[in-house]
């Protein structure tokens, strides 16, 4: 246990920040989701809405520094890859 009084201080802010950043991870794994089964239902129209808002809640999460910004490109480009498959088909 923290017995300064600095270190009482930095696990508050520990506290805080998992919350918030658990929030933000579960928020991107939500848009992920939705973008395949999209692409899984082959609804091309939905896939690239949802791809769109998939990319910003990615790109917005890793500039927060909750994800890191390689792992956030690997994101949406995986997921882009599967809607353009989907509308390529299609």
């Amino acid at each position: 246990m923290a017995n300064h009084k600095s270190a009482i201080k930095r696990n508050r802010q520990n506290e805080k920040r998992s919350v918030r950043n658990r929030g933000l991870r579960t928020q991107v794994k939500s848009q992920i989701k939705k973008v395949l089964t999209a692409v899984e239902e082959k609804n091309t129209e939905e896939a690239q809405k949802s791809l769109r808002e998939a990319e910003t809640v990615i790109a917005k999460v890793a500039g927060k520094g909750v994800l890191h910004s390689r792992a956030a490109s690997r994101k949406i480009s995986g997921l882009s890859k599967k809607v353009n498959q989907l509308s390529a088909a299609g």
